[in-house]
């Protein structure tokens, strides 16, 4: 044997006698540098006497939690969170109002991502959900149907999912959510310029002693601090309009929320798309009402986007477009009352539906309520009962119309699908509106 051949031979021998080497940590299999995770173990549900199965991880940079009943009726149903803020931690929430229990109990598995990323990061929504489901199906089985539901930013989440990945999800259940995208940020946008101006009180871009310094001279100026003045008045009424107009709660929501929204305006947390989502507002072509007795179209300062590019691209951003074209059954609830997503996004997106001849796939409730995401589980329980109904039959339920704004001033609107029992309810906003 000539040397070569015996070195050769040695190498082949030493590799072969090698212990294996250690399984390397799958991509994904840890959150983005700058990220840590804090996904407890989540105790398992009892469901007919016998535990669930739980399991958790991390995919694709992503915490996760999945849920499967002894007896998986081969269904599957995606959480998608709320907004985080500017955490760096990576949480996983489990579907609310009681939906977890109930989806268990009905056959269904569900699974939440936390997301690769917090701020107001709807890409991160959208794929970590898509890629989430996707996973499920090699850790348990691919589902027959998958699901979605959600919440706040997850409403924006599940609108894009929906146009993302026409035909993958069966039906959806957005919940206070971003249905109307990119123009919840003009709304934040309008709040604090048409205050403002309606003040007589210029201070935008907002100084960094905003909210310490600015606000409560124009609080101070319009009587916000107590009984509105003339222009108080008048700013609660542009404000009304411009979050879904005269409506059951609308007055009561501006004292609740007011302090809240002014605070929106403060510095963002970053310079990136998530972290500074107010970089696509504008109000550059807004028309406000009343426009006395100060002249608010006048005076107002006018906002261009900092970022059209983001503003206008058709692609999945941080903040994206819905262009509302949903693929499937849609039924959404939202607070009349509510100021962080205001009731007008159910307009805007039942707008954009309509117009893309889609009405048919679209059901909206409005609930008597000025929290955010105040739902009781029976308001939630009913529509996830209604919505699988339609999934399953075809049958589309009851909403009320959003869009009619005769209808929507009504006294009584959003009795219709309010729990009164939610009524005397502790710690809820449901006695700011007469008893239905």
């Amino acid at each position: 044997m000539g040397p070569m051949r015996r070195i050769f031979g040695l190498a082949l021998v030493l590799v072969l006698l090698a212990p294996p080497a250690a399984a390397s940590t799958p991509p994904g299999g840890q959150p983005l540098p700058g990220y840590t995770i804090d996904n407890p173990p989540l105790p398992p549900a009892q469901v007919g006497g016998e535990p669930s199965r739980v399991l958790q991880g991390v995919h694709e940079h992503a915490a996760y939690t999945i849920e499967v009943p002894p007896r998986w009726n081969g269904r599957l149903v995606m959480w998608a969170h709320g907004y985080r803020g500017p955490s760096t931690v990576l949480t996983v929430d489990p579907p609310a109002y009681g939906l977890r229990q109930k989806l268990l109990d009905q056959g269904f598995a569900w699974a939440a991502s936390s997301y690769y990323a917090n701020n107001y990061d709807v890409k991160a929504g959208v794929l970590g959900t898509h890629g989430l489901a996707k996973h499920f199906g090699k850790l348990v089985g691919k589902p027959r149907d998958t699901f979605i539901a959600g919440v706040s930013m997850g409403g924006h989440v599940i609108g894009r999912s929906l146009e993302q990945f026409p035909g993958f999800y069966k039906a959806a259940l957005p919940m206070c959510g971003v249905l109307g995208d990119q123009e919840l940020f003009d709304f934040f946008l309008d709040f604090n310029l048409t205050a403002q101006a309606i003040s007589g009180i210029r201070a935008w871009p907002a100084p960094a002693d905003y909210l310490t310094a600015v606000v409560p001279r124009i609080q101070a100026e319009l009587g916000l601090t107590g009984t509105p003045n003339e222009r108080g008045a008048q700013f609660a009424s542009v404000v009304a309009n411009r979050s879904g107009g005269p409506r059951p709660g609308a007055a009561p929501a501006v004292a609740y929320w007011k302090d809240f929204v002014f605070g929106l305006a403060a510095t963002p947390s970053g310079d990136g798309l998530a972290a500074n989502p107010g970089q696509i507002a504008t109000n550059a072509l807004t028309r406000y009402e009343p426009n006395a007795p100060v002249d608010v179209n006048r005076e107002v300062q006018r906002v261009l986007p900092a970022n059209l590019k983001a503003r206008v691209t058709p692609k999945l951003t941080e903040v994206p477009r819905v262009v509302g074209r949903p693929t499937a059954p849609v039924l959404s609830l939202h607070g009349l009352g509510d100021l962080f997503v205001p009731f007008s996004m159910e307009q805007l997106y039942e707008r954009d539906v309509e117009r893309n001849g889609r009405g048919h796939l679209l059901v909206q409730r409005a609930i008597r309520a000025i929290g955010h995401c105040e739902f009781s589980p029976n308001e939630v329980g009913a529509a996830w009962d209604d919505l699988l109904t339609w999934a399953d039959t075809g049958r589309r339920p009851a909403g009320d119309v959003v869009g009619d704004p005769a209808v929507v001033a009504a006294p009584g609107y959003g009795c219709r699908f309010t729990d009164p029992t939610a009524y005397t309810a502790p710690n809820t906003t449901r006695r700011l509106f007469p008893a239905c």
